[in-house]
């Protein structure tokens, strides 16, 4: 009984213990330990109650999600970040990924949160179903380009598209949402991908990962698309010139 007793006393105390030492790396509160054995070196944490971080107008919310959901969803999580190596990740800066539900900025939904400083990206692991794991590699990408902003020039990606087109000053400032794939792409693969160059990109990097060959069939009748697709995979071999498209 004594032994019992002392085994509750450190689960208790290493809990916080915890907690507190994830909050000094990267700055989110009330999380804890889902999975740290990965062998790219990746460390999953969730939320075991709702956060909010940021201040005013640039805040960002999520609330816990129940154990049994991470568990069911986590087989398709782990199997898309495994497509990144521990060379890369180390590399683009990401080593946390936070799980949690309905993840807003500002008031808004979204997919995920990525923050290249504190090499975390916030995953709402009920997004989207039907696109859930290629929002996995779209925020992936913007990890990628705030690390290497320098690669993917948006003067350049502009450049690429019709001159009489526009993108919106911001994703936020956009009513183009709609993440399924065009029929026909005109050099934009979904709706969402007319909203700003930045997802423009994210969306292209996104297929390449999940639908690479579907993609790379349309840019065969899309010589915008083709160039847009040249130019991510140039500029990612760059960082690491062993990395696949898988």
């Amino acid at each position: 009984m004594k032994f019992l007793r002392i085994i509750l006393l450190i689960i208790i105390f290493i809990s916080p213990a915890n907690a507190n030492t994830i909050y000094n790396l990267i700055k989110i509160p009330n999380l804890e330990i889902y999975e740290t054995n990965t062998d790219n070196g990746l460390k999953y944490l969730k939320a075991y109650k709702p956060f909010e971080v940021g201040i005013r107008n640039d805040n960002v919310k999520c609330f816990n999600s129940n154990t049994n959901h991470i568990d069911k969803k986590f087989k398709i999580i782990s199997k898309n970040f495994n497509k990144y190596s521990f060379d890369f990740l180390k590399k683009i800066n990401l080593k946390y990924i936070v799980l949690c539900e309905d993840l807003s900025v500002s008031g808004i939904n979204t997919a995920g949160v990525p923050n290249h400083k504190m090499k975390t990206l916030i995953i709402d692991i009920q997004f989207n179903k039907s696109h859930f794991e290629r929002t996995i590699h779209h925020e992936v990408f913007h990890i990628i380009k705030d690390g290497y902003n320098n690669y993917f020039d948006e003067s350049i990606w502009k450049n690429y598209n019709n001159p009489e087109f526009n993108y919106a000053k911001c994703s936020t400032c956009s009513d183009r949402l709609g993440l399924s794939i065009y029929k026909k792409t005109n050099g934009f693969l979904t709706e969402y991908s007319m909203s700003t160059a930045s997802e423009d990109m994210a969306e292209v990097f996104s297929f390449l990962m999940i639908d690479k060959n579907n993609i790379n069939n349309k840019a065969t009748k899309d010589s915008i698309l083709n160039n847009k697709i040249s130019f991510i995979k140039k500029n990612i071999l760059k960082i690491d010139n062993k990395f696949n498209f898988k």
